[in-house]
């Protein structure tokens, strides 16, 4: 789990985190080129080609939660992955973006843990800079 302070105002994270098709511009640009929606399903192309397709389980307004499910494109070999977003207001300008993720097999953890502190940064000053 990444617990993430943010200093922007939650509904304005929120707006970007539940804009399932445009990560790439609006969450994680240059991590993720490119976003592209069919539907349920979200395919993130990342930098050297690789296509990642992920289903997008729910997103909760009411929450400001997003579930996500990455189903195929896989650098390394995972059998199951889900993944959240979460978040929370702290006041004004202010909020905390919690992302959890959980994978199979256990011993891919720690790859996918260092992939999401990555995204994580990357997230944090893309969502800072958007409110500057």
């Amino acid at each position: 789990m990444q617990d993430i302070a943010i200093e922007a105002d939650a509904d304005e994270v929120w707006d970007a985190v539940r804009d399932v098709g445009a990560v790439h511009r609006r969450l994680i640009p240059g991590y993720v080129l490119d976003t592209r929606v069919d539907g349920d399903v979200r395919h993130l192309t990342m930098p050297g080609g690789a296509v990642i397709r992920e289903l997008i389980v729910s997103i909760d307004d009411d929450l400001r939660r997003l579930a996500y499910s990455a189903v195929e494109g896989f650098k390394i070999p995972l059998t199951h992955h889900h993944a959240s977003f979460q978040v929370l207001p702290e006041g004004l300008g202010r909020c905390r973006l919690v992302w959890t993720t959980d994978v199979l097999p256990h011993e891919m953890a720690e790859q996918v843990r260092l992939r999401v502190v990555r995204g994580a940064q990357v997230m944090k000053e893309t969502l800072e800079q958007r409110t500057t």
